[in-house]
């Protein structure tokens, strides 16, 4: 069937780019491992780069979904996102961001994958702002976007170290931002006069 197809080949996709690199594997090598001959793939996708595409989209919108969802089990405390995000790096054969791989191996600055890494970061740093809004933090967007670096540069650390103890350094940092930039308690009583 036409969608089993375009499914196989995502997940085929999306396996063994992350596993190996964007580059690094051909359209031959899905064909293999999806089990989709070359017209099927054509039928569904105009080339390599728009797989790519399609499999980071699905991706974007999976990874966000498991990390709002992931975090408010934690108990929705905005530096639980660095837990979340540890967790799943010690529960998989983890190999960094997909996001952050695939952008590494384009080399021009305007390819339209490009772009795509850059909206799913301004969406992961967009749901940081909401989360520490919904804290009482103040400059939400400010910290937010300090968080996205935390969290991206524990990402490729916990990659090449094949470890996640930098998550919870990340983590740290994060806990002495939160305390430092949240509004006071309307309940918090103040100084004695």
């Amino acid at each position: 069937m036409a969608v089993r197809a375009r499914e196989r080949l995502l997940a085929a996709a999306r396996e063994l780019f992350y596993s190996e690199g964007v580059r690094a594997v051909g359209v031959e090598r899905l064909l293999e491992a999806s089990g989709v001959g070359r017209a099927s793939f054509y039928r569904h996708f105009d080339s390599k780069d728009d797989l790519v595409a399609a499999m980071l989209d699905d991706y974007d919108v999976e990874y966000r979904t498991w990390l709002r969802t992931r975090v408010a089990e934690l108990g929705g405390d905005p530096s639980t996102v660095f837990d979340a995000v540890a967790e799943h790096a010690e529960q998989s054969h983890f190999r960094g961001c997909a996001f952050l791989n695939t952008m590494a191996e384009i080399a021009d600055p305007d390819d339209p994958l490009q772009a795509r890494v850059a909206a799913h970061k301004s969406a992961v740093t967009d749901y940081l702002a909401e989360l520490l809004t919904n804290a009482g933090v103040e400059a939400s967007d400010h910290i937010a976007a300090r968080w996205m670096m935390l969290l991206d540069g524990a990402v490729v650390t916990a990659g090449y170290m094949q470890d996640a103890t930098p998550f919870s350094r990340a983590r740290e940092i994060a806990t002495r931002d939160l305390s430092a930039h949240r509004h006071p308690s309307p309940n918090s009583i103040g100084p004695a006069i």
